[in-house]
């Protein structure tokens, strides 16, 4: 109900019923009567849908994501946002956009939609590769050392953003101001097809990373003693957090807490067991991206807000009750 009222509200309003039949027509089922209009049949088709589509699979991502980020650090608040990949991620695409035509030779505008989310991953990867490298100490990851190394990381990635900014002309700033903030807006097709492998490549992943990561909760040592290999299982979770991360930063921005917010509403409806912590974090992660994408577009119409601003402003004090329960359940082990 929701995604589908994602169709209809907007600055353009445009009635369910009408928004029902292009649909159905779009997807060859009979029409029902109700005619639309050429720009309302634009509108739906060119705008809305690929919008809807990317933001349901961009949240489900985001959420993918961070249930392997809190798996890997065994802490349900690790999030890739949290500890630097996504802002890693957007370095590399801030600097494609404005040093792209410099690094690799002069190339057209659909090269950059190849280029930028490749760079996007690369900045991902990168970013956490230094961090599993520093937190790691004596084969055994430090979750306070990552941590620490997360917010190094995102100061890092940030005093590179602000000098590619310094470096960047009108057209260009108007471009990083979209990665900063996180925005659906510029949703086309084209986004809709550089995320759909790193979606379909997460959804397969599903089935064969339950058991695993479940073991991974338990310890380096009892998911080895249990038949896994812990080293492969980890690079392989890194390499998908990376490459989901880097596409959606490189079509949406910095889109922060679904990561976090998803993963720990799962846990408090189905438990631990991440055969159903992982698909329900998916459904959860992509209703809370479009509904903030709806507040998104409503709240200040026919202006927008930054999607990313909105998740913050949630995902923020949620983050601090997480941390809070945390501490209070240390405290209370303790005792």
């Amino acid at each position: 109900m929701l995604i589908f009222t994602a169709f209809t509200i907007g600055a353009v309003s445009i009635s369910p019923a009408v928004a029902l039949n292009v649909l159905a027509a779009h997807v060859g089922l009979p029409e029902l009567g109700y005619s639309a209009t050429s720009i309302e049949r634009n509108i739906l088709l060119n705008v809305r849908l690929p919008r809807v589509l990317l933001g349901v699979m961009a949240g489900g991502i985001m959420a993918l994501t961070g249930v392997m980020m809190q798996a890997f650090f065994r802490n349900p608040l690790a999030d890739p946002a949290l500890i630097g990949v996504a802002t890693g991620g957007a370095l590399g695409a801030v600097t494609m956009i404005v040093l792209g035509s410099t690094l690799v030779g002069g190339f057209s505008q659909s090269m950059l939609g190849i280029m930028l989310p490749a760079a996007a991953f690369v900045g991902s990867l990168l970013a956490s590769m230094v961090i599993f490298t520093l937190a790691r100490q004596q084969g055994l990851v430090n979750v306070t050392t990552m941590l620490l190394c997360g917010i190094a990381v995102n100061a890092v990635a940030g005093a590179g953003i602000g000098v590619l900014s310094f470096m960047a002309d009108d057209a260009q700033l108007r471009d990083i101001t979209f990665w900063s903030l996180g925005s659906l807006g510029a949703a086309s097709w084209g986004h809709v097809q550089a995320v759909m492998p790193a979606a379909a490549i997460l959804v397969i992943a599903l089935g064969f990373l339950a058991m695993p990561l479940n073991a991974l909760l338990l310890g380096d040592a009892e998911a080895s003693h249990l038949g896994f290999s812990v080293e492969r299982l980890k690079v392989i979770v890194l390499l998908l957090t990376c490459f989901g991360a880097g596409a959606v930063v490189a079509t949406c921005g910095v889109i922060g807490f679904i990561g976090l917010i998803a993963p720990h509403a799962s846990r408090l409806l189905v438990g631990p067991d991440h055969r159903f912590v992982l698909p329900l974090s998916a459904i959860i992660g992509a209703i809370l991206l479009i509904g903030a994408d709806i507040i998104a577009r409503t709240a200040v119409s026919p202006a927008e807000l930054p999607i990313g601003v909105l998740t913050a402003l949630i995902g923020g004090p949620v983050f601090l009750w997480l941390l809070r329960q945390a501490n209070g359940s240390g405290q209370h082990a303790n005792h």
